[in-house]
């Protein structure tokens, strides 16, 4: 059998463990061979391939990034995106695709199963907001980053009692915020879920520096106020899959925070660092075991799947499990970072 390999959508720390699972396994026990797909679902549309054996997947264990490239190229918004895709599959002679993204990249693969490709999903997004799946692999590494980065900003904001807003990745779910807030000792965390109200923001940062502390600030890119509950944008231009660009909230809270209440206050943007670099054990871990049975899967024929992680179980789930609808921080958990607020 030939299978094809892509990965789609934002970089993420484990996606070339992903590939090397895969490669290995498929090639030493079940004696297949593969075709690289460069840069996300343009590879397929476009007929960019890359040689993906063994030899490739050397060492590329504990590197971030993808050695397969990646985009945001959307097949079902280009004329005859679809049907160019299933030419250049069987020009290259491959039987099965192994899809390794998020919520966009697996949305496709989503409809091309219904449209008779031979598709197999490998969830990843550092959001972690994939339904289906306990976790996705790059959100540990995004969290320890977001940690350490809170940890170190606690000292400068004692040292000159200052206010910083720490703003992290998170378009619609919190969970980047959530984790790394509770982990790293913040004093108040803002989620896209729960839209917040700036007098409140402020009234817990009075009363901080009345406990002589100061406070640190953990904010989604996505999260939203209570009035005038827009997301904040770096600019107005939408990607293949209908996305903002999102950017300054945290910008946009320090200032407020400051108008208000005449403490000084800075921002500080964690950005694309959340998911550039080493991925952690936990990340890697989870990567290879999810590319070992996503090729287990595509040799028993069962496509239109999804790997997933169930408590330490990897079970294959239908693909709209996973992308369906959005998996988000509930109530109940928001409550739990909440007795830690001001």
């Amino acid at each position: 059998m030939r299978v094809g390999v892509l990965t789609g959508g934002g970089d993420c720390p484990g996606l070339n463990a992903v590939i090397r699972a895969v490669v290995r396994k498929g090639v030493r026990q079940h004696h297949f061979e593969f075709v690289g797909y460069r840069d996300g679902w343009r590879g397929p549309l476009e007929g960019l391939t890359m040689q993906l054996g063994i030899e490739q997947c050397r060492g590329i264990l504990p590197r971030g990034g993808t050695i397969l490239g990646s985009s945001r190229t959307n097949p079902f918004k280009l004329d005859n995106g679809v049907e160019r895709i299933k030419e250049n599959l069987a020009k290259d002679g491959v039987d099965a695709l192994i899809a390794i993204g998020g919520e966009d990249t697996l949305g496709v693969a989503t409809k091309l199963a219904d449209l008779g490709v031979n598709v197999v999903g490998v969830p990843k997004t550092i959001d972690n907001d994939l339904s289906g799946t306990d976790f996705t692999f790059g959100f540990d590494t995004a969290v320890n980053i977001a940690t350490e980065a809170i940890d170190r900003l606690h000292t400068t904001a004692e040292s000159h009692h200052r206010v910083l807003v720490v703003e992290v990745m998170g378009r619609h779910a919190g969970w980047i915020a959530l984790h790394a807030g509770l982990a790293g000792g913040a004093n108040i965390v803002l989620i896209p879920e729960q839209p917040f109200d700036i007098r409140e923001v402020c009234d817990l940062v009075e009363s901080r520096f009345e406990s002589h502390y100061a406070p640190i600030l953990v904010v989604s890119e996505g999260a939203v106020p209570r009035e005038g509950g827009d997301m904040t944008l770096s600019s107005g231009e939408l990607d293949d899959f209908g996305h903002v660009r999102l950017g300054g909230i945290g910008d946009r809270i320090a200032r407020e925070i400051e108008t208000r209440t005449g403490k000084e206050a800075r921002a500080v943007v964690l950005g694309h660092i959340q998911r550039g670099g080493t991925p952690t054990a936990f990340d890697r871990w989870l990567a290879t075991r999810f590319g070992l049975q996503a090729v287990d899967a595509v040799a028993d024929g069962d496509f239109g799947k999804m790997m997933a992680l169930r408590g330490t179980a990897i079970a294959r789930v239908p693909l709209i499990e996973g992308t369906g609808e959005l998996k988000l921080v509930s109530k109940e958990e928001y409550a739990e970072a909440q007795v830690f607020f001001g």
